[in-house]
């Protein structure tokens, strides 16, 4: 890859890593775990969305997802979850970010990327139909799921701050609901919701 390539691969790693945290703002505002008022309107993509207001809910998500930033430039990443827990610490619901780059295409072919984003963050704003009531006392995370490990010896120091998680996991396969999926020269992104059976 010469360094035009790696100029616009960074770009493009740019704008998925702006999405997802404004992305991931919007699933915490739809879930209503923090009052309104810890949100603020705002604009992106020309598509109106929240941002937490709260300094240090702000903070987790934009160094979690910022973190990711030499993953997934190196194609490592393959989802980013947002996880909601009940108080068992067992997930009752999953936003599920599920992404692979095509290495081998043509990098100019992003001009269509942005516009592909905001129908993701349209969709969001609607999706509160097909989500489910959280319990009392749940708690949530971001969890990001890797093709392989990545070396932390050899990264930088956001590689260090990824640790394993401890997430339990149902026992049965989860009920799946999509709710946007995107494929492309560039890249393939898909958006779904995971929820346990009714059984468990």
């Amino acid at each position: 890859m010469d360094h035009k390539d790696k100029s616009e691969q960074g770009e493009i790693t740019q704008v998925l890593i702006e999405f997802l945290e404004v992305a991931i703002n919007s699933i915490v505002f739809l879930k209503g775990i923090y009052p309104p008022g810890a949100f603020e309107r705002h604009r992106y993509m020309n598509v109106a969305v929240q941002r937490a207001r709260h300094p240090q809910l702000h903070e987790y998500i934009h160094f979690a997802v910022s973190s990711l930033r030499p993953f997934l430039q190196k194609g490592l990443v393959e989802r980013v979850v947002v996880i909601f827990y009940n108080k068992d610490h067992v997930p009752a619901e999953k936003f599920v970010f599920k992404l692979s780059f095509n290495q081998s295409s043509n990098l100019g072919e992003s001009t269509g990327l942005g516009f592909a984003l905001r129908s993701f963050l349209v969709k969001l704003s609607v999706a509160e139909p097909v989500t489910r009531a959280l319990p009392v006392d749940c708690r949530w995370e971001i969890t990001a799921y890797f093709h392989s490990l990545p070396c932390v010896e050899n990264d930088s120091k956001e590689a260090q701050m990824w640790v394993p998680t401890d997430t339990k996991h149902w026992q049965h396969p989860p009920i799946i609901t999509p709710i946007k999926s995107m494929n492309s020269e560039l890249m393939n992104l898909q958006l779904y919701l995971e929820h346990p059976q009714p059984t468990e």
